[in-house]
């Protein structure tokens, strides 16, 4: 049971800190493990609004069919999502999609209207994450380390965030694939933000 309602940024990163090749692609992330043997069943339970940036969005779109292979659908969410962006962007046929622009304080009033009782999912990337941490929304990380280095890519989280603001609530090990790391953000000291 849930008291508090939380923005959660929920996702997957290499050892190295990265979330998606240069190029924004997964393919290193799904040899690692399966999401149904993870926390994920009940984290998206209790999520009634998602918040998503443009090139994770984009990804879906492009691997449309492979998400449909995994998920049976081609947009595997029910929850309203809106997704962060400047350009005009392709509709998923059947998903409940809201398209926003400009800071992320403007859309979280709407989405959290959504939400209802449920949390926010922030489900990509790590500078939308980010946007929602610098407006002081953000109050929880659960990270998915795998157990793979990518040299480079799109970061976790490109913030600079010093302690004591991150503290470590909960430590699971998925297999011998990923570990998962689970963060509360403590506003009250919030500093180091760049």
């Amino acid at each position: 049971m849930h008291t508090k309602i939380k923005t959660q940024y929920f996702t997957a990163t290499s050892l190295d800190g990265f979330i998606a090749t240069e190029n924004d692609s997964l393919d290193w992330l799904f040899p690692l493990g399966d999401l149904n043997d993870s926390s994920y069943p009940e984290f998206i339970s209790d999520v009634g609004a998602l918040a998503m940036g443009s090139a994770t969005y984009e990804w879906m779109v492009r691997n449309a069919k492979k998400v449909a292979a995994e998920t049976g659908f081609a947009w595997p969410y029910t929850q309203p999502a809106w997704i962060f962006s400047s350009r005009k962007l392709t509709m998923i046929e059947g998903a409940n999609i809201r398209f926003v622009n400009g800071d992320v304080d403007h859309a979280y009033a709407q989405m959290r209207v959504a939400a209802s009782t449920k949390n926010i999912w922030i489900v990509g990337g790590g500078d939308l994450a980010g946007q929602f941490y610098d407006a002081g929304l953000l109050d929880e990380l659960i990270i998915q380390v795998g157990s793979a280095t990518l040299g480079k890519g799109k970061p976790l989280f490109p913030r600079r965030v010093l302690s004591p603001v991150l503290r470590l609530v909960s430590v699971h090990q998925m297999g011998a694939g990923m570990a998962e790391l689970g963060y509360e953000v403590h506003k009250g000291g919030v500093s180091g933000a760049a």
